[in-house]
Parts: structure tokens; sequence; C-alpha cells
């Protein structure tokens, strides 16, 4: 991961962001939260790819993205919006894929002209582009590397770095009435309450990699800015577990519920992510090499923590494994039952991918991350444990791995 945003940092620092040269008020706005960019740019992926080559071929418009299939399909399941096509809600919509492309240009990941009315697009970074669209946390971490640029050409990072380290109504207001009177300055957008919106998308990020208070309602937040408050459309299943009945197990509890459009979306994206890795490094053969199916194609993708029990790791990449029909559901399902799984083979699979994660890790990927996996080993053994185990020890993981399943007698 490191390779790759040190590639962000190098393509960042390629470009001057400074808002006093550019006078564009919409390098970043309402809609550029980090979930939204990152399904824009899965949304952008997917109409350009072309199947055999891999290649992006062809250039775009707002329009064309969230006309397509894909785009519909997702958006619609999603963020649970009216249909495209209804005419009283284009504008909307225009908005949604609009100002995450704007945001994206202004960076210059994607250039862009005007033909006639429309603004054209084409990718300008492929590799930075899917980096983003593989994961929030990975849109949030450019994003994080992009505001500290533009602020720092525009020369306005030093009232922020002030006001996270003075956190008072005295310093929020200032950072704030600087931001509006900077951007009425040095842009078309005169209003203070469109300004104050974009504030928000600008501070809030910054605040919550400090681990600082930022804004909340057009107020200095009272907490320190989480993760669930930077999204458009997130579930926190630390609040849905919290309201949990004390005599109901948490996973009995989670079977009852049902995931999201969104979460089903997560999903979905995850197990595409790991296909397109296990079929670009494994010729999309089984992740698992029993010496009885590695020959055959891995046309199943299993939860290796059951998604109706786990929900809150289901969608992580590192909590799927590619495995052939026979192993899915005959191995590591018992005779077939997905509602339930083979402890031992549960173990395997574990094992498995561990090891496709360090190699990916070691090639550079930006797939598969070690925090996620201890984050998956710790929610599915109930063992916070995990997350006290360094960066990339992978001895240690396959350790506490195995002692786990010898003492369970799995």
């Amino acid at each position: 991961m490191l390779i790759i945003e040190q590639k962000i940092d190098e393509f960042l620092s390629k470009s001057n962001y400074d808002i006093r040269i550019s006078g564009n008020g919409r390098w970043i706005d309402q809609k550029c939260t980090p979930d939204i960019l990152s399904i824009v740019c899965d949304c952008v992926l997917n109409y350009t790819k072309d199947e055999d080559s891999h290649d992006v071929l062809m250039e775009f418009s707002s329009s064309d993205i969230w006309n397509s299939k894909f785009t519909k399909d997702t958006v619609l399941d999603v963020f649970r919006k009216p249909k495209l096509d209804n005419p009283s809600v284009q504008n909307e919509y225009d908005k949604f894929f609009s100002q995450p492309l704007e945001l994206l240009a202004y960076a210059n990941l994607l250039t862009k002209c005007k033909r006639g009315r429309s603004n054209i697009y084409k990718i300008n970074d492929l590799e930075i582009l899917k980096y983003i669209s593989i994961r929030e946390r990975n849109a949030l971490t450019f994003l994080i590397k992009y505001i500290t640029k533009v602020l720092t050409d525009s020369d306005l990072i030093n009232v922020f770095e002030t006001f996270f380290t003075r956190q008072d109504s005295i310093h929020y207001n200032l950072v704030k009435d600087t931001f509006y009177e900077f951007t009425r300055k040095y842009t078309k957008i005169n209003g203070r309450t469109e300004s104050n919106r974009i504030f928000t998308k600008v501070i809030n990020p910054l605040a919550y990699s400090r681990r600082a208070r930022g804004t909340s309602r057009g107020r200095l937040s009272k907490y320190k800015i989480t993760l669930d408050v930077l999204m458009y459309n997130q579930e926190n299943f630390r609040d849905i577990n919290a309201s949990k009945p004390k005599d109901v197990s948490r996973q009995e509890f989670n079977k009852t519920r049902k995931l999201s459009p969104y979460s089903e979306y997560l999903i979905s994206r995850a197990k595409r992510n790991v296909k397109e890795y296990n079929d670009l490094y494994n010729l999309g053969k089984s992740e698992i090499r029993d010496g009885i199916h590695d020959n055959d194609l891995a046309t199943h993708h299993h939860h290796i923590f059951m998604r109706n029990e786990f929900p809150e790791i289901a969608h992580y990449e590192e909590n799927i494994i590619a495995l052939t029909p026979t192993q899915h559901l005959n191995y590591a399902h018992p005779n077939g039952n997905t509602q339930t799984i083979v402890i031992e083979y549960q173990h395997v699979c574990l094992l498995s991918k561990a090891g496709i994660i360090k190699r990916s890790i070691d090639n550079n990927s930006s797939v598969y991350n070690f925090e996620n996996f201890k984050f998956v080993l710790e929610t599915g053994h109930d063992d916070p444990s995990y997350s006290d185990v360094v960066d990339n020890d992978f001895n240690m993981l396959i350790q506490k791995i195995n002692i786990y399943y010898t003492n369970i007698g799995g």
C-alpha cells in the first residue's frame, strides 16, 4: 500500500493546484465523499473497460456514466434514488456524478475538454483511479492527500493546521471565515451557505486523519470526526450491534438482519476485485492448492467468515477466497449447506488467504491490505489481540490462526 501512496504523492507533486490561479471553486464539492468518489470511479472503470484488452479506450461524459447499465443497476440498488430516466431527478444525478468527475479532473486523474455544452473526460492515470475504486478507505486516503496539496498550493494550509492544534470555537470560526473569504475572493462562489457546504468536505477528512474535531451542523463538532461522518451512505455496525438483545448471540442477531443495498454492492465489488486479481495472478484457478483441484477454475467466491454472521467484514476482499464449485459446496460447507461452514476448512482457507495477501503486498498490489486482514481475523475470531500484531508480520498472524483452531479442535 505504501508504494501506491507514494505514487499518489508523486503524481500530486507534479501539478500546481493553487485556486488563486485556477479560480476553480469546484475542486471539491458536496457529493465528493469517499464512498461516492469510490463508486463513481468504479462506474467509470466499468463503462470504459474493454473486456478483452483491459485497456481504457473511450472518452465519456457524466451522462454517459450515469446512463450506463452498470451504473443504473448500482445506483438504483445502492442509493435508493428514483429511476435515472425520471426528468425530475436528472439534476440530482448530474451532481452525483459530475461533482466527483470534476474533482478527478482538477486533480488531473482525468483529462477534460469542452464539446458543446458537455464536459468530456478521459482517464489520465488508470492505476490511481483503480486504487480509489477498490474501497472507500483508498478514496479517503487519496482525498486527504489531494485536499492537503490543494490547500498547501493555495497557501491555506496553515490556518487549518492551527485549528487542529487549537481546537476551540475561536480558531474554528477563524478557519471557517478564512475559507469563505478566500473562496469568495478567488472563485465564482459568493454565497456563504455554498462555501460552508464545501468547507465541510475539506475540513472533516483532514480532521479524521488527525484524530481531531471538525465541523458538524455548522459548528465545531463536539467529538472527534469518525469515519461514518465522512460517508454519504454508510452502515454503522457498531451501533447496530449495540442494539442486540443480551440474551441473543451476535451471530444469531446478525442472521435476522437484511444487508442494505449498499452493503450488497460492496460485497459484489469485493468479489469482482478478488476475481480480477485471481484471474491476473493465478490464471483464475483455485486459491487453495490441494493437489486435487489445482488446475480447476475457481468460479465460486466463498466468505471465509459467513456474510450473514459477520456483515461488517462481508465486503472485505481479505475475507473472500476463490474456490472451485466442489471446494465451495463440498469442502467449505457441509453437504452443500451454505448456512453453515466446516471449521477445519475455514482454517485451511485462512492459511491460504494469508499467503495470497502476503504475495499481493510483496508485489505492491493495492487489492489486499494487512490491517484489513487483521480486522477480519479480529472480528471472525472475536479476538482483539490481532490488532497488536505489527505491520506485515504474517508469521505471527499464522501462529495465532493455528493456535485458535488448535484450541477449538479445528
